[in-house]
């Protein structure tokens, strides 16, 4: 079965198919856009344009394939147009022209007062060439209690598959690395026409906006991150995780309602999974012709979902409602979210991009060992960011080394949006992540989650201000809790 938190942070970073159609009454005005009608989620519709590059696959070999990277272009609707500024999406795998499309629609329309908005996908993804997805063979019996070390055994045999699999398509997986990533960018600013680009993204892709800070600085003219993922930081430190769920208990705490229904959230944790490796839990799982299939509910089971329902407090009400519900012995939350996510009888699905990112921005032996030693008493043990680092070094040669995680460094203008309740990126991992920045304003979203623009209508502003280059003037933004009495998946 493929990781329920894979399947989880899929599902999170997909999004509707992206609806395009020539405009012949508008002209492109750069080397490879085509006019096009882009259409959101929300019905509205906008003139943009589609544009493309054929880069090497791998730049590192002179007889590379090319390979098409694409992105949507935006044109400026201000008076003082500033360098294009160039969303870079999270995951890795997220899409740009993608998560245009969605909830973040209205700020990708409202950004194009400082300039052209770029939604790039990056190599990999969205409308860029993708390799072709693999579905290996590497089947597990859900029926069957499994061990971690079974788990990591069954996905390095799926990596192997795919490996092949991949080579077999023509794919060079030693071009999918976030260096890559910024030689792209590189290639897009002088496509552009630009002397600098902006650059904004989220998660992997404010992994990939440091990157560009210490491979390409004097092409940078400032960077709005949120949720950082500092350069060393692929894999996070279970001890944070555990911080975080400090925090979330002190928010539960706060509502007078919620807090005697979970007055112990790691506790209760704690004891579900303990009696989960003890005794695991025989489900049956309801398949859409009526039948239904066994079902092993493991301790696994749960760390994973923890780790998928995390990331932002409005899906991490769900968590103790599942586990106050299973330590009372009523299944039924968690066969609701096993028949969302799970896929039993079906082998390990892999993506080559987000695979292949990951494991090159890799772990340096330091950080490993921090995670090994925490790991084991982790309320969500080794699965945060599975299967990292359970497939570090995995594929020859792909590892981007310490030099690549270290920094980054220099007085580019950078602004920090930092949610107190991200559960994948953490405070304090953010604040390393940009030490060695001396021109950092970082904005704490106090009650926000990981996945923040789109919170309060502060956050746009504080962006605005730091986009005309004047001072932001605040540190702190504070939004409502969600009601933890309740969560989305209630009837």
């Amino acid at each position: 079965m493929t990781s329920i938190y894979l399947t989880l942070r899929t599902g999170l970073m997909a999004g509707a198919a992206l609806a395009l159609a020539p405009l012949d009454a508008v002209f492109a005005d750069m080397p490879g856009e085509t006019p096009m009608a882009f259409t959101a989620q929300s019905g509205e519709t906008v003139d943009a344009f589609r544009g493309e590059m054929q880069l090497p696959e791998n730049r590192a070999d002179p007889d590379s394939r090319l390979i098409t990277v694409s992105y949507v272009r935006f044109p400026a609707t201000g008076e003082v147009v500033g360098p294009p500024i160039v969303y870079l999406a999270g995951g890795p795998g997220g899409s740009g022209s993608g998560t245009a499309q969605g909830r973040r629609f209205p700020l990708f329309m409202a950004m194009r007062q400082h300039g052209d908005v770029i939604a790039f996908d990056q190599r990999g993804t969205g409308l860029s060439d993708q390799p072709p997805a693999c579905q290996s063979a590497q089947l597990t019996d859900e029926s069957q209690q499994r061990s971690d070390a079974d788990i990591v055994a069954g996905y390095r045999a799926a990596l192997d598959t795919c490996t092949a699999f991949w080579a077999a398509e023509g794919v060079d997986l030693l071009g999918y690395t976030t260096r890559e990533s910024v030689a792209d960018l590189s290639d897009l600013r002088r496509h552009l026409g630009a002397d600098r680009i902006a650059l904004w993204g989220i998660s992997y892709g404010s992994h990939l906006a440091l990157a560009a800070l210490n491979d390409i600085p004097d092409e940078i003219d400032r960077v709005i991150i949120a949720s950082a993922e500092g350069l060393d930081q692929t894999v996070k430190l279970p001890a944070r995780t555990d911080a975080y769920f400090a925090r979330l208990q002190a928010a539960v705490d706060s509502q007078p309602a919620a807090a005697p229904l979970y007055p112990d959230i790691a506790g209760l944790m704690r004891r579900v999974h303990a009696r989960l490796e003890a005794e695991p839990m025989m489900l049956d799982l309801p398949q859409s012709d009526g039948s239904s299939i066994p079902f092993l509910l493991q301790r696994h089971h749960m760390q994973q979902f923890a780790s998928g329902l995390i990331a932002d407090p409005d899906s991490a009400r769900i968590l103790p409602a599942l586990y106050s519900a299973l330590d009372a012995g009523d299944p039924t939350l968690a066969i609701m979210l096993l028949s969302y996510f799970a896929d039993p009888g079906e082998g390990i699905a892999l993506r080559a991009m987000p695979t292949a990112m990951d494991i090159a921005s890799g772990v340096s032996a330091e950080r490993l060992a921090l995670f090994e030693a925490q790991a084991g008493s982790g309320l969500v043990g080794s699965y945060l960011n599975f299967p990292m680092p359970q497939l570090a070094g995995a594929i020859s040669g792909l590892d981007l080394g310490d030099d690549f995680r270290r920094g980054p460094s220099g007085d580019t203008p950078v602004l920090l949006l930092t949610g107190t309740l991200d559960g994948r990126t953490y405070p304090q991992a953010q604040v390393e992540a940009v030490a060695g920045l001396g021109n950092v304003t970082q904005v704490i979203v106090r009650n926000a989650g990981h996945n923040l623009f789109m919170t309060t209508p502060e956050v746009g502003e504080v962006m605005h201000a730091f986009m005309r280059g004047e001072a932001v003037g605040r540190s702190e933004i504070v939004i409502d809790l969600p009601d933890f009495t309740t969560h989305p998946l209630q009837r």
